[in-house]
């Protein structure tokens, strides 16, 4: 990775009040499911996670806005979900989410047009490691602090007064497990990780004060994996075994389903794909 730019990532309440939370989530998105006719921002939409992440929401019925750095691999990937889901209406957007200005742009763009904004998935990362403690170049900080740290406070600043006006808004940010865990070789990627996750953990604060009383309206929630895997990868790689990673299909399904729990249950929460360590 050369430039600066963001890319995408190749990584108690009674039963009573859960189901009166899980039918008004319901029937403020059109009463066929919490996604149908939800409108779901995508960071990071064209790389393989983005790409199922597309695809799942789209097939729940949601109006889907992906926004990758990148334009050529975005097109590839609107147009493959479209293609799979007849009629879902996918759009995307060319954002820079390094700029601030282009991300709040892009943020009120989207409200604008479809007259909500129910929901942003962070997908944007990238990683860099080295062989040993010792090894570590700072200036692998100084990419990941931009893709893993920067990107997330443009998009979290930028959507979180439209989550809070859905009535059902999610912030989820996708992370790994070594934030909890760093290694040696993994100093800089498990320290951006970790801020970002501080970061995230700081917006669902934000959104459980502006609920009082009544509970969040609103939710930031972080799905942790170990590492990801998809189809392309196994297919390169066939003797591998992909030990304790998720596949994007798993991934993308995981993110579907946050919107069908009630905000106070996920928000300020990390949701774990893979064992805790």
């Amino acid at each position: 990775m050369t430039t600066g730019r963001a890319t995408t990532e190749t990584a108690g309440q009674s039963g009573v009040q859960k189901d009166e939370e899980a039918t008004e989530m319901s029937t403020s998105t059109g009463g066929q499911g919490p996604l149908e006719g939800a409108v779901i921002a995508v960071a990071g939409a064209a790389g393989p996670a983005g790409r199922a992440t597309l695809l799942r929401l789209a097939e729940a019925g949601a109006t889907v806005v992906g926004c990758d750095a990148d334009a050529e691999r975005l097109a590839e990937a609107v147009d493959a979900a479209r293609y799979a889901h007849g009629g879902a209406k996918v759009i995307g957007d060319t954002v820079d989410l390094l700029d601030p200005e282009q991300t709040r742009e892009w943020a009120g763009r989207t409200e604008k047009e479809f007259g909500r904004i129910d929901g942003l998935v962070h997908l944007v990362g990238g990683w860099r490691g080295s062989k040993t403690f010792a090894e570590t170049d700072l200036r692998d900080w100084d990419l990941l602090h931009n893709l893993l740290v920067r990107t997330v406070q443009h998009t979290s600043l930028a959507f979180h007064e439209g989550l809070q006006r859905s009535g059902n808004g999610r912030f989820l940010l996708i992370s790994a497990a070594g934030a909890s865990k760093p290694t040696a070789g993994n100093a800089a990627y498990a320290a951006s990780k970790a801020a970002a996750e501080a970061w995230t953990l700081a917006l669902a604060d934000a959104f459980r004060k502006a609920g009082g009383e009544e509970g969040p309206r609103a939710a930031a929630a972080i799905l942790v994996v170990k590492a990801l895997v998809n189809e392309q990868m196994r297919a390169e790689r066939p003797n591998a075994k992909f030990a304790g990673f998720t596949d994007v299909a798993e991934l993308a399904e995981a993110i579907a389903g946050v919107w069908g729990r009630p905000a106070r249950e996920v928000n300020g929460k990390r949701l774990w794909l893979t064992p805790e360590p």
